[in-house]
């Protein structure tokens, strides 16, 4: 289930606590990771933390909301106002706020402001999502990698091996550095077919281009141009040795 990392900027307490308890009872998509009484440790959470909403009171000590949006620029996450006033309601939607709450909250707007965000991040990442899948064939040899606040572009040819960490794959590079990509190992061998790339155990993915030799065994392994040992399974053998017809 999509969770949305959200925090609560508002300088009163008692307004803080409404919203905490509102949320946690009857908005279970939202993970709250933290609370703000002010612009400064409003910032601070934001610049912490990889977020999907903010709660986002409009007047507060030393300055706005409006002023806190400006100081951060570019932006991921969804704004919620929530405010007692109604004239600023123009000056949200000229800040792309997702929704507009009037203070007393009511229990059925918010439940609908939660709804809207969940349905914009759902539509972020199934095209995200569409990005991110890498039947390359036409993409002069590069694949993209998800990473937390984007994607990656990598040459397949730069690519030694994939190895499966339980749902993650381990991808060493020709250069010798790595990378922990939150994909599976089934992922990375439908977006390397294409490229030379083959299949020689449940747990590895080989580059065929840098395999400089073969040890005889049941399954055997290869080995690749940077000394490196892989395990080739039996089941996989005869996949593997096809390349060297």
């Amino acid at each position: 289930m999509l969770k949305l990392k959200t925090i609560i900027v508002e300088d009163e307490e008692i307004s803080r606590e409404i919203l905490r308890n509102y949320l946690q009872k009857y908005c279970p998509k939202i993970e709250l990771v933290g609370e703000a009484s002010n612009i400064e440790e409003g910032l601070a959470l934001i610049r912490n933390h990889t977020l999907d909403l903010v709660f986002l009171d409009v007047e507060m000590p030393h300055g706005n909301a409006f002023d806190l949006l400006e100081q951060v620029g570019d932006r991921s996450f969804e704004t919620v106002f929530v405010t007692a006033y109604n004239q600023y309601a123009i000056e949200a939607l000229n800040t792309h706020a997702s929704y507009y709450l009037l203070k007393p909250i009511s229990i059925d707007e918010l439940i609908k402001a939660v709804d809207y965000v969940v349905q914009i991040k759902e539509k972020e990442n199934a095209l995200e999502d569409k990005v991110l899948t890498a039947y390359n064939s036409d993409k002069q040899g590069k694949i993209t990698i998800p990473v937390q606040d984007g994607f990656e572009v990598l040459e397949a040819a730069s690519i030694l091996y994939c190895q499966a960490d339980d749902n993650y794959t381990q991808i060493f590079l020709t250069s010798g550095g790595k990378k922990l990509v939150s994909k599976t190992l089934k992922y990375f061998q439908d977006a390397l077919v294409d490229f030379g790339f083959v299949r020689v155990h449940k747990s590895y993915l080989i580059n065929i281009n840098e395999v400089t030799g073969y040890r005889k065994g049941k399954g055997g392994a290869v080995i690749l141009s940077t000394g490196k040992e892989v395990m080739v399974s039996a089941s996989q053998k005869a996949n593997l040795l096809a390349y060297f017809k």
